[in-house]
């Protein structure tokens, strides 16, 4: 069978597979538990699709389990990862309905596990993130964008809040003189976790709305759905051009992994034959 080398990862607004066709269900195991997701095929390419939230949108920033979403994906094969975010802007440049490639993060979480090496046996790992977000895939990307006339900007620094809570104005404040661009609450550890496991990974964050203190309205969850349903339709054509072009082999660094990843991996091939057993 074709392996699955493409995922994507959808966030607020892309729970539905819509680019997908011949739809299945799979759940994975992994030893930080159990992920759900959807596979199916795009130009008779297979593709992975996870919700980050969840089915409803159920699972708060927080609290995803982005160790083993990351951790299934590369199980299942997945090499390269399109990943979307709602977020809100701290640069006038980037405007709502904006369509926002990062190229930096910093990162204001505070709860999450950041690493899959927590120093538990599993040794100690310091990962390098000079160029987090996939430089190669960020320019298929902007091809992609241009050529169907979306306004995209290539280039960016994502900050990661915690959440749920939206920013306080003095927060954003803060955000915007140490160089942010885009604030949101999901793409670390996510992108850290990618690169320790040795995936291409890139974000297309949606802007939805102007950071707290800089809109001129309260904001609301209900604002950023209602922004990504009039996106939708472009971040659906956008994601579909990119996976039936992507190339499957490449070269850029993104996929080499530490001796300890590749420990990790065989402690999964062991846990795959223990659930195998325990069904027999």
């Amino acid at each position: 069978m074709q392996p699955i080398e493409l995922a994507v990862i959808g966030g607020t607004g892309v729970y539905r597979a819509d680019m997908l066709e011949n739809l299945q269900e799979k759940r994975v195991l992994t030893a930080y538990g159990p992920v759900e997701l959807m596979t199916g095929t795009c130009q008779g390419r297979r593709i992975a699709f996870l919700t980050r939230h969840g089915k409803g949108h159920s699972v708060p920033p927080h609290r995803i389990n982005y160790q083993a979403n990351i951790m299934a994906l590369k199980k299942l094969g997945v090499r390269q990862i399109f990943a979307t975010t709602a977020v809100g802007s701290l640069n006038p440049e980037m405007k709502p309905m904006d369509f926002v490639l990062p190229d930096q993060f910093l990162d204001f979480t505070k709860s999450r596990r950041t690493t899959f090496f927590e120093g538990d046996g599993t040794g100690v790992v310091h990962v390098d993130v000079t160029d987090p977000y996939c430089a190669r895939t960020r320019g298929l990307i902007e091809e992609k964008a241009a050529a169907l006339g979306l306004s995209l900007h290539n280039g960016g620094c994502y900050v990661c809040a915690e959440g749920p809570r939206f920013e306080t104005p003095a927060e954003i404040r803060m955000f915007k003189m140490m160089g942010g661009d885009l604030v949101g609450m999901t793409s670390v550890p996510e992108v850290v976790l990618a690169r320790e496991a040795g995936m291409c990974y890139a974000t297309i964050s949606m802007v939805t709305n102007f950071a707290a203190g800089i809109s001129a309205e309260p904001l609301s969850h209900q604002e950023v759905l209602d922004a990504m349903a009039m996106l939708s339709g472009n971040i659906s054509k956008l994601i579909m051009a990119l996976l039936e072009a992507v190339p499957l082999d490449f070269d850029c660094g993104c996929g080499s992994i530490s001796p300890e990843m590749k420990a990790l991996l065989r402690r999964e091939t062991i846990l795959d034959a223990h659930a195998i057993t325990k069904e027999s």
